[in-house]
């Protein structure tokens, strides 16, 4: 029986592959299986939703994919700024949604829309990727700087790209992850933001020690977030090597910080909308 189901591209060229596969994780979709053989190299990325849409008749995009999003203006400035090409920018269209297309590294073609009411019979509440109004707390640590401070840069941006301005941003540092915790659940408790960042980087040693801390970073993490009800999001590298790092600050895997703080802003606006709905 089917276990998943996948779109495959196949791009001509490796820089077209590896700029694609930056793209795809960039919009934040989640970097699943990789692997390298002798005669290919291959990437699997996923979404919290799939599947496969059948259509018959006029009005369907002439694309490879098709995304929903619910912020697809903000949705439409993020593919722009990781190298796709706009093709249509958003509209809204007969059939009650707004859309755009795209062509993305590789020549993948994209749609993204947005419904612009719920469709009938879904009950689903969802947060979206809109910062405006809200305040953002970033924890960085300072150990590991090199790569801290990509992350921090990838958080701002990402910050800045859905509405958040300069003066709802705080920026506490602290010596090294371990101290994350502690500064963001004091931050959280200080009731000034809606959402916390957590920006740190951790590499695998010849000792326990690294297991110790990432293991007690992670626990801490939660814990604040879950006993002060202020959303915080993970954006604690834990690599094996410095290599691994780079990759995930900015390069072959995307930025981690920019998708931690967008986790952050998608957070923050689905507790206002649960609180609302109590």
């Amino acid at each position: 029986m089917i276990k998943s189901i996948h779109h495959l591209i196949v791009p001509q060229r490796e820089a077209e592959f590896d700029a694609l596969r930056r793209f795809l994780a960039s919009i934040g979709l989640s970097p699943g299986e990789n692997w390298a053989g002798a005669h290919n190299r291959g990437a699997k990325f996923e979404a919290p939703a799939a599947g496969v849409e059948v259509g018959f008749g006029e009005g369907f995009p002439e694309v490879s994919l098709v995304m929903e999003s619910d912020a697809v203006d903000e949705l439409c400035g993020l593919f722009e700024h990781n190298g796709a090409r706009i093709l249509s920018p958003p509209a809204d269209q007969p059939w009650g949604a707004r859309m755009f297309i795209a062509l993305a590294p590789g020549g993948l073609r994209m749609a993204a829309f947005q419904y612009l009411k719920p469709p009938a019979g879904r009950n689903a509440l969802e947060g979206g990727l809109r910062a405006s109004g809200r305040r953002f707390g970033i924890v960085v640590a300072r150990f590991n700087q090199f790569i801290t401070e990509r992350l921090l840069a990838g958080a701002l941006d990402a910050l800045r790209r859905t509405g958040a301005s300069e003066a709802d941003i705080e920026l506490v540092r602290v010596p090294g992850s371990f101290e994350l915790p502690l500064a963001a659940r004091l931050l959280a408790q200080s009731g000034r933001c809606h959402a916390i960042i957590c920006l740190g980087c951790l590499l695998r040693g010849e000792t326990a020690h690294y297991d110790v801390i990432v293991q007690e970073v992670t626990r801490g993490i939660g814990q604040s977030a879950q006993e002060t009800g202020i959303p915080h999001a993970f954006g604690v590298l834990t690599c094996d090597t410095l290599e691994q790092a780079v990759d995930r600050a900015g390069l072959k895997m995307g930025n981690k910080g920019f998708e931690a703080a967008l986790a952050a802003v998608e957070m923050s606006d689905l507790a206002t909308r649960m609180a609302e709905a109590r």
